[in-house]
């Protein structure tokens, strides 16, 4: 049988944000730096390149650490189908650091069972909430702006060198997860790429 293995994920919401106290969190349960995946984006979806590259990873008896709930994610619904897939689908295990409840190798009777889920539950709505009202501050901010002639909107990602990674993800040399870690981008924004340069 495989010898199972520690892994770490890190999610901030922009290049603005620092990860440190994550990265740090995670080494002091012996992970190995090079086992510690980490996202640049926000946690409204799964489809960031580095947790995708992660659950390519995770297998039967692994341990995927996390810092706090909002760092897997922001959205309830996601976040539950999320888990279920690596617990029960991949049968890996997920230890959330700040929750000690939510250590899926305890609590393996059922109303331990019980408890964690509905800990999960409230969490990941509380997440979720928290979204919503960052939403509901940036909105206000950018009308505010707009109204003071100072809005500029979101700059644009520099994807300069999509155009000489395009021909060897089409040809099947490269995978779109490469494509997005090599440019830093998210999924959204390579299929949108694509399709405009299709489109030309």
């Amino acid at each position: 049988m495989a010898v199972s293995k520690n892994f770490g994920y890190i999610r901030i919401s922009d290049k603005s944000q620092n990860e440190a106290r994550q990265v740090e969190a995670l080494l002091t349960y012996g992970i190995d730096e090079r086992d510690i995946f980490t996202d640049k984006q926000s946690g409204k979806d799964f489809n960031r390149p580095q947790y995708q590259a992660l659950k390519q990873c995770l297998r039967q008896g692994d341990i995927l650490y996390i810092k706090s709930i909002d760092r897997f994610g922001r959205n309830s619904k996601e976040i539950k189908k999320e888990w279920e897939e690596i617990t029960q689908d991949i049968k890996a295990d997920i230890v959330v650091l700040d929750m000690p409840l939510l250590d899926t190798r305890q609590h393996k009777d059922l109303l331990g069972d019980f408890i964690s889920r509905l800990v999960l539950e409230v969490l990941s709505f509380v997440s979720e909430q928290e979204r919503n009202s960052i939403k509901t501050r940036q909105a206000e901010g950018i009308a505010i702006a707009k109204s003071k002639g100072v809005y500029k909107g979101r700059k644009r990602k520099d994807t300069s060198n999509f155009n000489s990674l395009y021909p060897k993800w089409k040809e099947g040399s490269i995978s779109a997860l490469e494509v997005c870690r090599q440019l830093n981008i998210s999924s959204p924004t390579f299929y949108r790429r694509v399709k405009e340069l299709e489109q030309r």
